[in-house]
């Protein structure tokens, strides 16, 4: 069963920010206006520059930065200079062949590595990416000329890639309701670690009859 409280407030989150108002009331209209006459004056006052009431803070802190520079410059400079004291004089007893084979037995034990984990984490899918960490969910919305165009997907595959939601249901499907398009739907696309897809859920947006002109 998939836990999708948190998509459920992503979603409500998403719905609210979408439907708010694009134009501006006439009150923020006239703070708006007054902002800006009051940044003009203080930009070309040097004054009341912003910049100028927080100079002495930036100073100070510009100040610290370079303590702390100089004090870790200070700390780290004798110890670099012994490591590389120390590795001249033991390479100068390494022969060349030996140092360029172990630098690339190195190189190719971290590759084959990343190769072993990379095949690891397929899931056996044969066009598995084999991602670390991907994505929980993807939310495609589909208009109604894009829903004519594609092809339909096999019924045997949709009946597999179904997910049990439980008791969020309902109120799942009641969010992407919202979001679909006129005529078209929103497919939501739960995935694997992996990034290939373990779940789907398609839900129909409102419908809107067509008049036949007679």
């Amino acid at each position: 069963m998939a836990d999708c409280r948190s998509l459920i407030e992503f979603l409500r989150a998403f719905e609210q920010h979408r439907r708010k108002p694009s134009a501006p009331s006439p009150d923020q209209q006239r703070s708006s206006s007054r902002s800006r006459r009051i940044s003009s004056r203080s930009f070309w006052n040097p004054l009341s520059h912003p910049f100028c009431d927080h100079s002495p803070f930036a100073a100070i802190d510009a100040l610290l930065l370079l303590l702390v520079l100089s004090c870790l410059a200070f700390l780290t400079l004798p110890y670099l200079s012994l490591v590389l004291s120390k590795s001249y004089y033991f390479l100068r007893f390494v022969s060349k062949p030996y140092l360029i084979g172990l630098t690339v037995t190195f190189v190719l034990t971290i590759l084959l590595w990343e190769f072993i984990t990379h095949q690891v984490r397929k899931c056996g899918n044969p066009n598995c990416k084999g991602l670390r960490k991907a994505v929980e969910f993807d939310i495609q919305l589909e208009t109604e000329e894009c829903v004519k165009h594609l092809k339909p997907l096999p019924k045997e595959l949709i009946e597999a890639h179904t997910v049990e939601l439980g008791t969020d249901h309902k109120e799942l499907e009641t969010e992407l309701r919202k979001m679909a398009p006129l005529n078209g739907r929103t497919v939501l696309i739960f995935r694997s670690p992996c990034g290939c897809p373990k779940g789907r859920m398609e839900v129909w947006g409102p419908r809107k009859v067509r008049r036949v002109k007679k």
